[in-house]
């Protein structure tokens, strides 16, 4: 059973701050500007962190109950004290047999911290910005010896009303418990012919009052976000659903195998010290092709992850593609990483950064000098069917998984990536012929070697 003092550092590799920097700007006075930014493990659009962590822990250091894991301070903030394993089950659908785990984790989302900026566009980020954090989270179990599972559909309202939420400025996304003892999960049963609704479950605890200070001196409203956020919401256990896993589509095009190389054994806490977000700091250098085998295979071998929609353990509904340039053994041009196959299925041939580079909304990144340059691709009706409006926020939820996987084995061989979201989706659909698989391009991330920026960085690790 873990202690206080692993589930801070647990928390710490997770979302804590992890260093603060200052750039400095020339202008016509004397004095230049200096502008201040805090860093952390995980990437996140526009530096806003719209995400916020909370865990339910049932450790002999401090009392039982629901934490706001305070980023700043690096501190655990008593929200509500009790056990609450039937409640949470419950909320779970009795999915999960929470007594034989030590806790939780639930990800959630503040809307306003990325939407004064971005608006709308904000939905998409917070559901990327959630996923790379849960990403993030299950690789730093692994190496914590925590089993976790990642809960998509419970019962929105009676989670929120758990945390003291308010449903109109934040709500949770996705409910991780973490165990280290043996645990039934009950991916798609346990609970299966009881009926509980989100109603009746908060009714079993007191409303909670929480305070947190925010320093814009306008908040806008945003009801688009709340109207997609209030029709994602399951109100019931019978709304809980698996789905069935679709047949790979892809192009017939010609497969170029990749070698077997070994999985890649590498220290975590280096590589996320070493991550680094390019932008015109990229250099073109040679990738090998044992290099880019590694990535590929250990980006979605590493992958699998237990959650509550797959019949078995299965993996992701994201798929990787890649415009590559100047690898060795590889011509250049779009492929799409087969990984059943551990190959490239070359789709269109050539050199294709010029045109992306012309797809950019803002030219920060010189795709010039990426030798990789990656997109995670989604189908277009993200299982609606299926899971409703819920499931376009599972799928940038497991797109930004499937990003922060990418990231920290990319840190791990020396190399940079910068996810984009200022791309031009439809020109990469139609370089990677995307129509006709009924698939999307979601995010952009350019990878290779890059340059030292000249930067003073202060680090905050102890």
């Amino acid at each position: 059973m873990p202690n206080l003092r692993k589930i801070g550092h647990f928390l710490w590799y997770v979302f804590g701050l992890t260093q603060f920097s200052q750039t400095a700007f020339t202008s016509t006075e004397e004095v230049p500007e200096l502008m201040q930014s805090s860093r952390r493990f995980v990437p996140s659009g526009g530096a806003l962190y719209p995400s916020e962590l909370y865990v339910y822990l049932k450790i002999e250091d401090l009392p039982f109950g629901v934490y706001h894991y305070d980023v700043a301070h690096h501190r655990l903030v008593l929200l509500r004290e009790g056990n609450f394993d039937s409640y949470i089950a419950s909320a779970l659908g009795n999915r999960c047999e929470l007594s034989s785990s030590f806790g939780a984790a639930f990800v959630s989302t503040m809307f306003w911290k990325n939407y004064y900026k971005y608006n709308n566009f904000a939905y998409r980020l917070q559901g990327l910005d959630a996923g790379v954090l849960i990403g993030q989270l299950l690789e730093v179990a692994k190496r914590f010896g925590f089993a976790s599972g990642v809960y998509f559909q419970f019962l929105d309202k009676a989670i929120n009303h758990l945390l003291g939420l308010s449903q109109e400025e934040e709500s949770v996304y996705a409910v991780i418990p973490l165990t280290v003892e043996p645990t039934r999960w009950y991916p798609n049963g346990g609970g299966e012919n009881e009926h509980i609704s989100a109603a009746e479950l908060s009714r079993e605890l007191n409303v909670i009052q929480n305070h947190h200070f925010v320093r814009s001196q306008i908040v806008k409203k945003f009801p688009m976000l709340n109207k997609m956020n209030e029709a994602s919401m399951l109100e019931s256990t019978r709304s809980f659903q698996p789905i069935k896993g679709r047949e790979s589509r892809h192009n017939d095009s010609q497969l170029i195998a990749l070698p077997y190389v070994n999985r890649l054994s590498y220290d975590l806490a280096s590589a996320c010290r070493e991550r680094f977000s390019p932008d015109m700091d990229f250099v073109l250098g040679k990738v090998t092709q044992s290099q880019l085998a590694v990535l590929l295979q250990e980006v979605t071998s590493a992958f699998m992850y237990r959650n509550d929609l797959d019949e078995e353990y299965e993996k992701s509904r994201v798929s990787l593609y890649g415009c590559f340039y100047h690898v060795e053994g590889i011509p250049d041009g779009a492929y799409q990483y087969d990984s059943a196959e551990h190959a490239l299925r070359q789709i269109q041939p050539g050199d294709h950064r010029l045109p992306l580079q012309y797809g950019m909304t803002i030219g920060n990144v010189n795709l010039l000098q990426v030798p990789l340059c990656f997109h995670v691709a989604g189908d277009k009706d993200y299982f609606k069917s299926e899971l409703g409006y819920r499931g376009y926020r599972i799928q940038q939820m497991e797109a930004g998984m499937l990003v922060q996987r990418l990231l920290l084995v990319s840190s791990a061989l020396g190399m940079g990536g910068h996810p984009l979201l200022g791309f031009d989706a439809k020109l990469c659909d139609e370089i990677y012929q995307m129509d006709s698989l009924g698939k999307t391009s979601l995010i952009q991330i350019p990878i290779g070697p890059y340059r030292n920026r000249p930067w003073l960085q202060g680090s905050l690790l102890s």
